[in-house]
């Protein structure tokens, strides 16, 4: 479960404005997130079946999301994709 700390960090990674937690970049990124820290618990418990379909739903959502973001913004998806790149090099 993502602890409220590391939810914040993720929202002030991704925000456009100050007060901005429910724009496609924020849910992108706090999904991400959930979804790491779901997919680390899996490697450990490979039977939790229950979870997995958890995660796969959240997947699907991120992909459903990023293809929003692709298709209304296109330039604010190429940021995101660069942003989520960079941390994914960096772990």
């Amino acid at each position: 479960m993502l602890s409220k700390r590391k939810k914040l960090n993720a929202i002030k990674e991704s925000q456009i404005h100050e007060k901005d937690s429910g724009s496609p970049e924020v849910q992108i990124s706090i999904l991400s997130k959930r979804i790491d820290e779901l997919a680390d618990h899996l490697k450990k418990h490979l039977k939790d079946n229950h979870s997995r379909r958890g995660l796969l739903q959240m997947v699907a959502t991120r992909r459903t999301q990023l293809s929003y973001l692709q298709k209304k913004f296109p330039s604010r998806y190429e940021a995101l994709m660069k942003k989520l790149d960079k941390k994914k090099k960096s772990k």
